[in-house]
């Protein structure tokens, strides 16, 4: 993995590594991508950012890295941030995006001046119970900021123009009308696609995910719907890891206190895959039948081998 600040390379060298970092991304992901991808990399930006401390300070940190909140949030915008809230379980069980983390984002978006910040989630248990522990972490800011959405009129249907099986679904409105989607996810282990990430955690944004399960195959539909849900920042939890028994737990829980983020989730959730262990043991993105397909759908790269990361300790 590249680690090393390319703003630290003699000029020629880093010249040098820019055209082929370039042309690699053109001849993966095509020209669409590459003129985007070029801006990222002449501000010396690294393409993951890991932060090392507290969810709060780390979650600033690894945002920092990628260019601060507002690299991604402009005055008078409207921003989603997107956390696990699916299960009433208690911090520990590492089932829910720590509260810290998606306090820290709120405050990161409000100083970049967002006219308006929701969270939100569609809970699969008691939502009242779900939200509780985001929702008092957010209690220092003025509004009903947090919440936990699950009538039909709060969705509008949605065609999926990309997706191969997967072709409409209903959205939550608000996602639908805002300007910014921040995906917050927890770090966790999934008994039907392995990990719980960035990718596998916007089925919380649409009405009826049960579908996805039981009509279709799950990891095509996850892919197919990215391509209509499509954040402008991934940061992960990874405070704490479930890595076993997952979504709900409880599970064998690590704490290795990070914070993963980037501009793309299959890079952020092939970098979380990569780093801990799940099921007792090590796996690589490829392993991943979402992130595999998410890459080669050119929807981003689970290869981070050949991507900058860069670290930092809170």
């Amino acid at each position: 993995m590249i680690e090393k600040s390319i703003e630290t390379l003699p000029v020629n060298r880093r010249k040098f590594l820019l055209t082929q970092l370039q042309t690699a991304l053109a001849l993966a992901l095509g020209p669409s991508v590459i003129w985007s991808a070029r801006k990222v990399m002449a501000a010396g930006l690294p393409d993951i950012a890991v932060a090392e401390g507290g969810p709060a300070a780390a979650t600033r940190a690894a945002v920092n890295l990628l260019g601060g909140m507002g690299a991604f949030v402009r005055p008078g915008q409207k921003v989603v941030i997107k956390p696990n809230m699916s299960f009433d379980s208690r911090g520990e069980s590492a089932s829910n995006t720590h509260p810290e983390v998606v306090r820290e984002l709120v405050a990161m978006c409000q100083e970049a001046g967002a006219g308006r910040v929701r969270v939100l989630d569609h809970t699969l248990r008691s939502k009242e119970q779900c939200i509780e522990g985001v929702k008092t972490a957010c209690s220092v800011f003025d509004g009903d900021i947090v919440q936990g959405l699950d009538r039909e009129r709060f969705f509008r249907p949605t065609p999926i123009p990309q997706g191969e099986t997967f072709k409409q679904t209903d959205v939550m409105g608000d996602v639908l009308d805002s300007d910014v989607l921040i995906a917050a996810p927890v770090a966790k282990s999934h008994g039907s696609t392995g990990v719980s990430l960035s990718m596998k955690g916007m089925m919380g944004l649409i009405y009826d995910r049960g579908i996805m399960h039981y009509r279709y195959d799950l990891s095509p539909a996850i892919v197919d719907l990215a391509t209509v849900l499509k954040p402008q920042l991934v940061v992960v939890d990874a405070s704490r890891v479930l890595t076993t028994n997952g979504p709900a737990g409880p599970g064998k829980v690590i704490e290795p206190g990070q914070v993963i983020a980037s501009r793309d989730m299959v890079a952020a959730d092939a970098q979380v895959v990569a780093s801990f262990p799940w099921y007792g043991r090590r796996m690589q993105p490829r392993q991943v039948k979402h992130i595999r397909l998410a890459h080669e759908r050119r929807l981003g790269r689970m290869d981070i081998e050949n991507l900058i990361i860069r670290r930092v300790k809170a």
